[in-house]
C-alpha cells in the first residue's frame, strides 16, 4: 500500500492577543497587543495508508481540529512537512478538494432552507461531477444511507441523524479516496449511531476509501478503527492498535458472579452491613455488591480468571459467573488521569 497521508514533525502556532485589566488596558490591547503564543500542534508524524480507517482521540484542545484544518489546507501550518493525496493541501486546496470529503458532526455544508437533493445538486455543480456519475453515485448513497424518504424535505427539518447521513453523502459524491470525519456521530441515538457505523464500515470495506475518524465516543474506535492515535497538548502519545492499548493499559477485569442466597446469607459483613470476602488473594477487589451479585476486579497478569472462579467457588456456591473487559474510555481516562507513559508503546 501507498501512504496517502504523510506528515512529519508538524507544528502549529497561533498568535493571539492577550487583553489587558482595565479601560487603558483594553486600548494598550489593541493599539499595542502583548501576544502569546499557543502551541497547538508540536512536531506530529503520521502516515496513513491507502484503505485504513484510523481513529484520532484525545481531550478536547488536543489539537485534532487544528491537524485536520492543516490536512485539508484550511490552516498554513508553522512548521514541518504534509502532503495528502501527493499534494501540499495549503498550495494546491483546489486540487484535493476533489480528492477528500470532510464531514465535521456540528456544521453542517448543506444549504438549511433547501430540500436535501437541491444541496447535494449545487454540491455536484461546485464539484464539476457529470450528471450520469452523479445519478449512479447518488443512487447508491441513497440506498445504503436510506436518503430516499426524506430527499424532498428541507434540511432544517430534518432530525441530526437524517442531517448527518446527507453530510455525509454530499461528502461522497464526487468519490473522495479520502475521508475526514470530525464528531459524525455526535448528539446521535443509538440506532442512527449503528446506521451510520454499518455505512462506514461497509465504505472503507467494499470502496477501499480511507477514513480518518475524530471523536470522544470511543464506541466509535472500537467499532470502526483498528489503528488509533492518541495526541495530547499536540503532541502523538500514541500511534498503535486498539488491542495493543487494552492488552497494555487495561488488564483489570471483572468477575461478576451471582451467587445462591443461601451462600450469600454465610458471608460476613462489615458494621455497615456490607459484604466481606475474607482472604482476598492478592490483586483481587470487592467492588460491590447487589443482592445476590457480586462484582470482583482482578489483574488478570497476578490471577487467570479460571483460578479465581476456583477460589470463589469454594468457599460460595456459584450460580453463574461474567467476565467484564474493560472499556476502552475508561482505559483512555486512567491514562490521562494518571500521566501514564504511552511512549512506551508507541509503534
Amino acid at each position: 500500500m501507498s501512504a496517502i497521508i504523510e506528515i512529519e514533525h508538524l507544528s502549529k502556532v497561533f498568535r493571539l492577543a492577550k487583553r489587558r485589566p482595565g479601560f487603558l488596558g483594553g486600548l494598550r490591547s489593541i493599539v499595542n497587543p502583548e501576544l502569546q503564543l499557543v502551541h497547538a500542534v508540536q512536531g506530529l508524524s503520521l502516515r496513513v495508508e491507502r484503505g485504513e480507517m484510523i481513529g484520532l482521540i484525545g481531550p478536547n484542545g488536543a489539537g485534532k481540529s487544528t491537524s485536520i484544518k492543516m490536512m485539508t489546507g484550511i490552516l498554513q501550518p508553522s512548521g514541518g512537512s504534509i502532503r495528502v493525496a501527493g499534494l501540499v493541501p495549503i498550495e494546491r486546496r483546489r486540487e484535493l478538494a476533489a480528492k477528500i470529503g470532510v464531514v465535521f458532526g456540528q456544521r453542517s455544508q448543506l444549504w438549511w432552507d433547501l430540500p436535501l437533493i437541491d444541496s447535494l445538486q449545487l454540491l455536484r455543480h461546485l464539484y464539476r461531477v457529470p450528471e450520469t456519475r452523479f445519478r449512479t453515485n447518488l443512487a447508491q448513497l441513497c440506498e445504503l444511507l436510506d436518503l430516499k424518504a426524506f430527499l424532498d424535505t428541507p434540511v432544517r427539518q430534518l432530525s441530526l441523524g437524517q442531517r448527518m447521513r446527507g453530510d455525509i453523502a454530499a461528502a461522497l459524491l464526487h468519490e473522495p479516496e479520502l475521508l475526514y470525519l470530525d464528531e459524525p456521530t455526535i448528539g446521535l441515538d443509538v440506532v442512527a449511531k449503528a446506521r451510520i457505523r454499518e455505512f462506514l464500515q461497509q465504505l472503507n470495506t467494499e470502496r477501499r476509501t480511507t477514513i480518518l475518524l475524530t471523536t470522544h465516543d470511543m464506541d466509535d474506535i472500537e467499532a470502526l478503527c483498528q489503528r488509533m492515535v492518541i495526541i495530547d497538548h499536540g503532541h502523538k502519545l500514541y500511534d498503535g492498535t486498539v488491542t495493543e492499548i487494552r492488552d497494555t493499559f487495561g488488564k483489570d477485569r471483572m468477575l461478576i458472579a451471582v451467587l445462591e442466597q443461601s451462600a450469600l446469607q454465610q458471608l460476613p459483613r462489615d458494621e455497615a452491613g456490607e459484604v466481606l470476602l475474607p482472604d482476598l488473594p492478592a490483586q483481587v477487589q470487592l467492588v460491590r455488591t447487589d443482592g445476590p451479585q457480586i462484582w470482583l476486579q482482578f489483574h488478570r497478569d497476578a490471577m487467570p480468571a479460571h483460578e479465581l472462579v476456583a477460589w470463589l467457588g469454594q468457599r460460595v456456591t456459584l450460580r453463574d459467573v461474567t467476565f467484564q473487559e474493560p472499556e476502552i474510555e475508561s482505559i483512555i481516562r486512567r491514562i490521562y488521569e494518571e500521566d501514564l507513559l504511552l511512549h512506551q508503546v508507541t509503534a
